[in-house]
C-alpha cells in the first residue's frame, strides 16, 4: 500500500527548496498526499553525505551551483531571488528550523510557513535568526508567533531537528530538497516531475538500495 505523506527532508534557508517549493505543494496535492516535514541541519548533512560545505567547493563549482543554476531556475519557476546570497545566509538556522519542527501537528499551515521563510529569506534577503521576522511569518501562517517561538527554542524541538539530521545522514540524503515517496529517494527539486511520476506509478526498484 502506498503511504499517505510524502517525506520533505530540507532547510529553512534553502534555495533549491525555496525554488521547488511552490511546484511540489501543487504535485503533493494533485496526489492526495500530505507532505510530512523533516527540517534538518543542511551543513551537517551536507559536510557528511555530499562534495562538502559551501567553502570546500572549487570556485568554479560554487558559482555554477550556487550561482547560475539558482538564476536559472528563478526565472524558469517564476520565483524571484535577491543577486548573490542573502545577507545572513549563512548564520546558524538552528532556530528557524526549529520553528519548522515546533509548527508540526500544531493549528497553522506549516506547507505555507515552510515556503514563507524560504521565500522572505531569498527573495526580500530576511534574517531568519531574527525572532520578530520569524514571528511574523508563524502569523501569516495563522499560527500563534508566541507560543510556537517558545516551542522552537525547548529542548523537544531541537532534539527533533537533530534527529531529522542524522536521519538524513543515515539514509544518505545529499542536501535540500530530497522526497521520499514511499521510501524511494528523489534529490533536488529539478526532480519533482519524477516525484510527480512516481506518486502516479512507481519506478522499478528503490534508492537507497538498502531501504
Amino acid at each position: 500500500m502506498p503511504d499517505t505523506v510524502i517525506e520533505y527532508f530540507y532547510s529553512a534557508h534553502s534555495a533549491y527548496a525555496y525554488l521547488g517549493s511552490a511546484r511540489f505543494s501543487e504535485i503533493a496535492a494533485a496526489a492526495g498526499r500530505t507532505i510530512e516535514h523533516r527540517p534538518m541541519d543542511l551543513e551537517r548533512v551536507v559536510t557528511a553525505t555530499g562534495p562538502g560545505t559551501h567553502n570546500r567547493r572549487t570556485p568554479e563549482r560554487a558559482a555554477f551551483f550556487s550561482g547560475r543554476q539558482i538564476e536559472r531556475w528563478a526565472e524558469y519557476r517564476s520565483a524571484p531571488v535577491v543577486d548573490g546570497f542573502p545577507t545572513r545566509h549563512w548564520e546558524d538556522m538552528s532556530l528557524a528550523n526549529g520553528t519548522l519542527v515546533a509548527a508540526i501537528d500544531r493549528d497553522g499551515d506549516i506547507d505555507r510557513l515552510a515556503h514563507r521563510m524560504m521565500e522572505s529569506h531569498w527573495r526580500d534577503n530576511a534574517d531568519l535568526t531574527d525572532p520578530e521576522i520569524l514571528a511574523g511569518l508563524a502569523a501569516e501562517a495563522e499560527f500563534d508567533p508566541a507560543s510556537l517561538l517558545e516551542a522552537a527554542r525547548s529542548p523537544a524541538a531541537q532534539a527533533a531537528y537533530q534527529t531529522n539530521t542524522a536521519d538524513a545522514i543515515e539514509r544518505s540524503v545529499f542536501g535540500s530538497p530530497t522526497y521520499f515517496v514511499d521510501g524511494d529517494m528523489f534529490y533536488g527539486q529539478d526532480h519533482l516531475d519524477l516525484v510527480a511520476r512516481a506518486l502516479e506509478k512507481p519506478f522499478a526498484g528503490i534508492w537507497p538500495p538498502n531501504a
